[in-house]
């Protein structure tokens, strides 16, 4: 569970960086750009002859989804909503963790469903009071299909872990993010305007950033408390980020003035829901 909280914290001030310094670049390109940076810090890692061809090629279609598709729709995301938006509307990816692992496993946990509305409950009680209006439903489906993307990743590498304890994270996540770039990268090459494409020194660092600490060492880390918690504990941690990316893009990148006492406490209601999801997921063995 400390993989998990702690990349909860990491990728809180992400949401707000991406939404303020990378505004105006390409979102393909920069997903492309930080599952490159992933591959390529844990290259030297890689221990491809120690996995079966089989295997090689399923986690390299896992990371394809779980990281290609959903930085896809996730990057493109920004351009419909401001970055708090972002966070709040990933609310129901616990939802999704707990119905892909029950399909997968043919059963029903009503305990991990309980841990997982709890933690959607907490999110909504966090969420604004206005309702943007133009593309709205763009960003929010986008970031529905991010959510269902990086549901089923963390579920099947979840499987796929329990499957093969021996081996070490560390020798197997290239090939996850090797496959996250190359989706990544096709995305990229067929839609976007790269003739035109323009960065920034300063956007160049937020992006190497983003790649090599926030999806290189975040996912690693992620993946890695995915493999040893229960659904229920992976699908409550996946909205333990909200309250935190909502107070980082409110006080740290200015995104609202509007923090009053109504807010925050609901914002602290929230956090209560959503450690609730925790401490019952917890009760229950993986």
């Amino acid at each position: 569970m400390i993989y998990l909280a702690f990349v909860s914290l990491l990728w809180a001030f992400s949401f707000g960086l991406i939404g303020s310094a990378l505004s105006g670049v390409d979102s393909f390109f920069t997903a492309t750009v930080r599952l490159g940076c992933a591959t390529l810090l844990f290259l030297p890692f890689l221990r491809a002859k120690e996995i079966v061809r089989i295997d090689r090629l399923r986690l390299v279609l896992i990371g394809a989804i779980q990281f290609g598709v959903m930085y896809a729709c996730y990057m493109r995301a920004f351009q419909y909503l401001p970055s708090h938006l972002v966070a709040i509307f990933s609310i129901l990816t616990p939802i999704y963790v707990v119905i892909i692992h029950n399909l997968r496993k043919r059963t029903f946990s009503s305990r991990y469903l309980v841990a997982a509305l709890l933690s959607v409950l907490g999110a909504v009680a966090i969420k604004a009071k206005t309702v943007p209006t133009g593309d709205f439903w763009i960003g929010f489906g986008l970031m529905q299909a991010a959510g269902i993307a990086f549901a089923y990743g963390q579920v099947a590498y979840r499987d796929w872990k329990q499957k093969n304890r021996k081996m070490d994270d560390r020798a197997i996540f290239a090939l996850l993010a090797m496959g996250g770039t190359v989706c990544a990268g096709l995305a990229c090459v067929m839609f976007s305007d790269l003739k035109n494409l323009s960065v920034q020194p300063e956007q160049w660092k937020a992006i190497l950033y983003l790649g090599f600490v926030a999806s290189g060492i975040g996912f690693f880390l992620w993946n890695k408390g995915a493999g040893k918690s229960n659904p229920g504990t992976l699908a409550a941690f996946n909205n333990a980020v909200v309250p935190l990316a909502v107070l980082c893009s409110f006080f740290i990148f200015g995104e609202s003035t509007s923090m009053n006492f109504e807010n925050t406490f609901r914002l602290a209601i929230g956090s209560i829901f959503i450690g609730s999801a925790v401490f019952i997921s917890q009760r229950t063995s993986a």
